[in-house]
C-alpha cells in the first residue's frame, strides 16, 4: 500500500497525520442497473435533463457484478444494490442477492415498491435480505403526484403490506418506510409518521439534498471529517466511484473498480487525497464537499417511548419499533452507533 504521506500534493505546514482507514469499505452501494420508473424532482439524476440522465444510465455486466461482489465478500461489508436505480428493476437481482447472501454478507436494499410482487417479496424472506425500505414521500397520492410525478399511493403501499405479510413471524427483512421531507409536503410529516410508526419496523425522515447541501439542517458548530469517506464505496454500474453516494452525476472521479480494484480504489491516491483535505479542514479545495453538510449525519440523541426508540441527528429521525429491534443487527447500522446503554435500560421489551 502506497504511503501517501510524502506524495506531491501535501502541504507540510498541516503537518498531517492521516487517520486510520478500514482496510475495505464497510458499505458498499453498487449501482447494478442505473434505471428507474420513476422521475422524482429532488433525485441527483432522474431529476435531471434526458442528457445528463444519458450520461450515467446503464446496466451493470454480469460478469463485472459478480468479480466484484467475489472481491469484497472478504469483508462482509452492508451491501445496497443501488445508488440511482430502482433495484426491482435490475436483471439479475436475484443472482446478485443469492450471491451476497451466501457469501455471509449483510444485504439492504430501497425500493419505490411500484414494482414488488409476491413472488419478490417471499424471495427476499426465503433468502434472509436484512432490510427492505420503501421510499414513499407523502400519505396523499396528490403530494405524491408533486414529489414523486405519480399517484400511485395505494399500490406504493400495498407493497408495504406484501411485504410485511411475506415475512410474517421471521426477523428478517427489516421492513420501513422514509419520507424526504421537501417544501411540498412537510405538511405531511406529522401525518407519515403517525401513519407508520409501529406498523413497519423503523420510519425514516430526512432532509433533502438540494443545491449541495442538506435543506434546513442544523449543523454542529465544530465541522469534521466527512465519516462517509472511511465508510462508504459508492460503486456505479461502469464500475467508477465518486467521493459519496451523493455525486449521482459523477462530477468526481475516485477511480474505476474494474480497472484496478475495490482495495486500491479505496486506499488509492484520490480517496487518500480527499481525506487529507477533509481532515486538514481545506473544505474550499473540494468544490463538489465545499459547501456541504452532510458530515453531520452521524451523531444523535435518543428518546424512548410509546414503544418506540426514537434516533435523531440533524439529517435522520428515526423511529425504531422496540419490539422488533432485534432485526437491527450491526451490519445494518451503516456506521451508526448501536442504541445506548441508557436506551436500552428504559425499554420494557427485551432487545
Amino acid at each position: 500500500m502506497n504511503d501517501w504521506t510524502k506524495a506531491a500534493w501535501i502541504d507540510p505546514k498541516f503537518n498531517w497525520n492521516p487517520a486510520p482507514v478500514p482496510d475495505m469499505p464497510p458499505r458498499v452501494l453498487i449501482d447494478f442497473a442505473t434505471k428507474c420508473n420513476l422521475r422524482c424532482g429532488m433525485c441527483p439524476v432522474w431529476g435531471e435533463s434526458e442528457e445528463s440522465i444519458d450520461s450515467v444510465k446503464g446496466l451493470m455486466a454480469l460478469e463485472n457484478a459478480r468479480r466484484l461482489l467475489d472481491e469484497i465478500s472478504v469483508a462482509k461489508p452492508l451491501v445496497h444494490p443501488c445508488l440511482y436505480g430502482e433495484p426491482l428493476l435490475a436483471p439479475n437481482l436475484k443472482d446478485h442477492i443469492r450471491q451476497a447472501k451466501a457469501a455471509g454478507m449483510t444485504f439492504a436494499l430501497n425500493s419505490n415498491g411500484l414494482t414488488l410482487k409476491e413472488e419478490m417479496a417471499d424471495f427476499f424472506v426465503e433468502q434472509k435480505v436484512d432490510s427492505v425500505m420503501f421510499s414513499i414521500d407523502a400519505v396523499t397520492p396528490a403530494t405524491l403526484m408533486k414529489i414523486r410525478g405519480i399517484k400511485r399511493l395505494e399500490r406504493i403501499e400495498r407493497s408495504v403490506f406484501m411485504m410485511l405479510k411475506a415475512r410474517g413471524a421471521s426477523d428478517i427483512p427489516r421492513i420501513g418506510v422514509s419520507f424526504t421531507i421537501q417544501e411540498e409536503n412537510k405538511h405531511e410529516l406529522d401525518a407519515f409518521v403517525q401513519r407508520w410508526a409501529g406498523v413497519v419496523d423503523v420510519v425514516r425522515t430526512g432532509h433533502v439534498f438540494l443545491d449541495g447541501k442538506f435543506a434546513d439542517l442544523e449543523e454542529p458548530k465544530e465541522r469534521i471529517a466527512c465519516p462517509v469517506l472511511y465508510k462508504t464505496l459508492p460503486v456505479f454500474n461502469d464500475g467508477s466511484t465518486t467521493v459519496c453516494c451523493l455525486d449521482g452525476l459523477r462530477t468526481t472521479n475516485m477511480g474505476n473498480v474494474f480497472e484496478t480494484s475495490v482495495r486500491e480504489v479505496w486506499h488509492g491516491e484520490q480517496f487518500t487525497k480527499m481525506r487529507y483535505l477533509h481532515e486538514t479542514k481545506q473544505w474550499d479545495a473540494v468544490p463538489f464537499c465545499g459547501n456541504c453538510n452532510g458530515w453531520a449525519q452521524y451523531e444523535a440523541k435518543e428518546e424512548v417511548r410509546d414503544g418506540l426508540l426514537i434516533r435523531r441527528s440533524p439529517e435522520f429521525v428515526y423511529y425504531n419499533k422496540i419490539s422488533r429491534l432485534g432485526n437491527w443487527h450491526e451490519k445494518l447500522l451503516g456506521g451508526h452507533a448501536a442504541p445506548s446503554e441508557n436506551s436500552i435500560n428504559k425499554m420494557t421489551v427485551p432487545v
